[in-house]
Order: C-alpha cells, then sequence, then structure tokens
C-alpha cells in the first residue's frame, strides 16, 4: 500500500490485540531480589482499515493475562474507531481510564499500545521512528552487556569473559550483599578487565543508605562509571544523602512509571543518569518527556532493557538514536524467544560490534513480527 493511500486523516484503529506471552529463560538472571527462571511481556498488536498493523510491548514480567486483560477490556475501547496518529490525546484518554496517581500496570499497559502507535505512525509516514522524533544523526547507538549475574567469583568470571568475548567494551554487574562480598567482587572484575573496559554495577535495591555509602566506596577506588539503583526507588532524599557521600555517579529510573517521579532526582542533579524502559515509563511518548527533561538538566540518558523483548529493544535504539544526551544503551545477552524468535531480527548482543548497535531504517520501528511464533510462545 503506498505512502499516499494511508497518509491522510481516514486511518482508523480496527483492533487492538493484547498478547500475553512466557517463557522460560535459557539461563536463569540472579540478582538481589533472586533467580529468575520464566518471566513474561505482553505483545500489543494494532490493527487498522488501511491494513498497517503496529507493535509494541508491556513490561509484564508477572501475571501476563492480568495485562491483557485490562488492554483488552480498558484501553481497547478508547482506541477502536479512532486515528492511530493522534498519539498524545490517545495517551491522555488512557490514562483516565483508571483513578489515582500514575504508576502500575495502567501505565505499562499504555507502554505497549503507545510503542503500536508509533510503529504505525512511522509506516504511515514512511519514516523509522528515530526520525519522526526528531533524530540526531546517530546510524548507531553504543550499548553495554547486561549483565554479570551475582553468583560465586568462578561463575562471575565466566560470564565477564563470555561478554568481552562478544567484543563488549562496556559492561554490567550485578551486585548484593553481602557488602564485603560485593566490594571484593567488584576489585576482582576490574582487576580481570584492566583499565579498557567500562564498567557499571546494578543493586537492584540491594542496599541501606550506610551498606550503600561503603560500596560506593569500592566503586570509586575502581573506576567504575555509575552505581545503579542501589537503594529502594522511593527514598528520594536516600539518593540525595548518599549522592553527598559517593563520588561514583548515580544511576537510576527504571522503576519511574512518569515524568513527575523522574523529576526531584534530575532537577536537582543527584542522579547523573537517567534509565526510564520504554516497556515500563508510558511508552515511546512519556520516555521522551523524561529524557528530555534529563537533557535540559545535564543529565545523561541510558535506556533501560532488562528481561524483555526485541520490541521493548528496538524501540529503546530509536529512543536512544534521537536523544542527545545519550550515554549508553542497555543490551541484554540473553538468547530468550522473545528476542529470537518475535521477529527474524538478531538480539541486539549479537547485532552490535565493538558495543555499537545499528539504528533499524525501516519505517516505524523497522521490524516484522512472526506472528506464529507468538502464538508459540502465549501464555496458558
Amino acid at each position: 500500500m503506498s505512502n499516499d493511500t494511508v497518509a491522510g486523516a481516514d486511518v482508523r484503529i480496527t483492533d487492538v490485540i493484547a498478547h500475553p506471552l512466557t517463557q522460560t529463560l535459557p539461563r536463569p538472571t540472579v540478582t538481589s531480589w533472586g533467580k529468575y527462571s520464566e518471566v513474561s511481556i505482553v505483545l500489543v498488536e494494532i490493527r487498522t482499515d488501511a491494513g498497517l498493523v503496529g507493535v509494541g510491548e508491556t513490561l509484564a514480567r508477572f501475571s501476563p493475562k492480568a495485562y491483557a486483560e485490562l488492554i483488552e477490556t480498558s484501553l481497547k475501547p478508547r482506541l477502536v474507531g479512532q486515528n492511530p496518529t493522534d498519539i498524545t490525546r490517545h495517551w491522555r484518554s488512557m490514562r483516565r481510564a483508571l483513578s489515582g496517581r500514575a504508576g502500575g500496570m495502567l501505565i505499562e499497559a499504555i507502554a505497549g499500545v503507545d510503542i503500536a502507535l508509533w510503529d504505525i505512525l512511522g509506516k504511515i509516514a514512511g519514516l523509522p521512528i528515530y526520525q519522526l522524533l526528531g533524530g540526531v544523526g546517530r546510524t548507531e547507538v553504543p550499548v553495554y552487556a547486561a549483565s554479570v549475574n551475582w553468583g560465586s567469583d568462578e561463575f562471575m568470571d565466566s560470564e565477564f569473559d563470555r561478554y568481552l568475548a562478544k567484543g563488549f567494551p562496556r559492561v554490567k554487574v550485578k551486585v548484593a550483599n553481602p557488602v564485603r562480598d560485593a566490594c571484593r567482587r567488584i576489585e576482582r572484575l576490574r582487576k580481570r578487565a584492566g583499565d579498557d573496559i567500562e564498567l557499571c554495577v546494578d543493586a537492584n535495591w540491594a542496599y541501606s543508605l550506610e551498606e550503600a555509602v561503603e560500596v560506593g566506596r569500592a566503586l570509586t577506588a575502581n573506576g567504575y562509571f555509575w552505581f545503579e539503583e542501589p537503594l529502594r526507588p522511593e527514598d528520594e532524599q536516600g539518593y540525595e544523602e548518599l549522592h553527598r557521600r559517593c563520588e561514583t555517579p548515580l544511576a537510576a529510573g527504571e522503576s519511574n512509571y512518569s515524568l513527575d517521579q523522574a523529576m526531584r532526582l534530575v532537577s536537582n542533579r543527584t542522579l547523573s543518569y537517567l534509565q526510564p524502559d520504554v516497556a515500563r515509563s508510558g511508552g515511546i511518548t512519556e520516555t521522551r518527556r523524561m529524557a528530555e527533561f534529563a537533557a535540559a538538566h545535564d543529565v545523561a540518558y541510558a535506556p533501560h532493557i532488562g528481561m524483555s523483548g526485541i520490541v521493548c529493544e528496538t524501540a529503546s535504539v530509536h529512543l536512544a538514536a534521537a536523544m542527545p544526551n545519550l550515554r549508553a544503551m542497555e543490551c541484554e545477552t540473553d538468547e530468550s524467544p522473545f528476542k529470537t524468535a518475535i521477529t527474524g531480527a538478531l538480539p541486539g548482543a549479537d547485532r552490535q560490534t565493538n558495543g555499537m548497535l545499528p539504528v533499524p531504517t525501516g519505517p516505524g520501528l523497522g521490524i516484522e513480527v512472526d506472528w506464529d511464533a507468538v502464538a508459540s510462545l502465549r501464555a496458558g
């Protein structure tokens, strides 16, 4: 179908379908929260009367069928019959589907719908999303390997060596309690890496303030470039105190659902790196607002991905390519079906070269979904 055929205001949404998907991870992910052997997402499929289909992804690690029901019963009625290009209007309408403060399942559900709407907008315009966002000229984005899972010295060494063998010049390391072991492994991996590999850590809220100060000293002594989520995301005062007592820059934001939840620690520059996840933070529309707010306050943007799929990864690449304050994007190295089976594209870890990942050039997200593969992953 030519762009001229679909370039007007006559395109209408005919259906919104939520696909709850679950998989067993090929290798469990181990963090301070515990061991993850199974994980879920929801793919959102939006169909139009012009034959264009958009796809989005919702961060729904657990209870994916509950997210799918929310999308199909509360969000779909607000969209069917509407023009898909009115994305901001749709976002505001969906936000009013539930009362209360922004967050939780509603905003994650909106994220999947929003990404799918941007995919359609790109296909109507015949342009990749990063150009619709007003790109800054990037054709590739810097990425870091995620992550060296928490475990024994031998286990962490083998994980680390695997990422170096893939050519990553930046690697993230998971840390947890006890603090003494975390500090020792921070030093051990720096020695193993030498001076040329950039290292950062992710604590997944593992620490109290005093514990975080101690771990921060080890990070500073060993030249790590950020300390990610050391404290509970609600403890904003704790982050401000840690910023005063820790020389290693702080990173956080994957737990934020909306811009207002990021404002305090960005505006006072407690954070050096803001890490919203496009599949949680309201999709491309709200994540863009967060990244641009960070840029206005000289805070870098570092997209979070986590245990997500190829759609979340690809949407993150487009945002990374367009935002002027990009530092580096997370690049999950697991070989999950969410990345290898849903489309014909290779996951980012296999497409990156020396820590640089190409930006898709096709219209919209620039990927084609294998719906038969999606059906095979559908949660029972």
